[in-house]
């Protein structure tokens, strides 16, 4: 599966945009959405899981630190083709379906953060939009003036 080219809707430049009828067939959505917004000097990155973003393969099954590992990859991934790097992160929220996997998921993403110090909020929801889901991670980075 190939990724779409970045549009600019709003003025703001959507990363891989995709619609979720694509994305989610075993749900009846039909939703616009893209896996990162670049608005100003600020880029938003969608919650990212245990997903190959290129394949829209699930990884990691049953392991959350692999699935950290993936989300983390593909925020990279992601702050790159927005024209950032993870040292421009400035908030990651870590939604975790267990408390259990809450020092395997933190000991990956801190790999993936040091020296950086984001901010975090860390929650346990019920459930992902898929079971094998086991947490999802989203990021703010905002790109200092002038780094791009």
């Amino acid at each position: 599966m190939t990724h779409h080219p970045p549009i600019v809707a709003g003025g703001h430049t959507r990363i891989r945009p995709f619609n979720t009828r694509d994305t989610y067939p075993e749900q009846d959505l039909d939703n616009d959405l893209c896996q990162a917004v670049v608005a100003g000097d600020t880029v938003y990155v969608r919650g990212q899981i245990g997903q190959d973003l290129d394949t829209s393969e699930s990884v990691g099954i049953g392991d959350a630190a692999a699935q950290a590992e993936q989300a983390m990859a593909n925020i990279a991934m992601l702050l790159d083709e927005a024209g950032a790097r993870m040292e421009h992160l400035v908030k990651l929220t870590i939604y975790l379906v267990d408390p259990r996997y809450r020092e395997a998921v933190y000991r990956t993403v801190g790999r993936w953060t040091r020296g950086v110090h984001p901010i975090s909020t860390g929650v346990v929801v019920s459930a992902l939009a898929r079971p094998e889901w086991l947490v999802e991670i989203d990021a703010i980075a905002v790109i200092p003036g002038g780094a791009r």
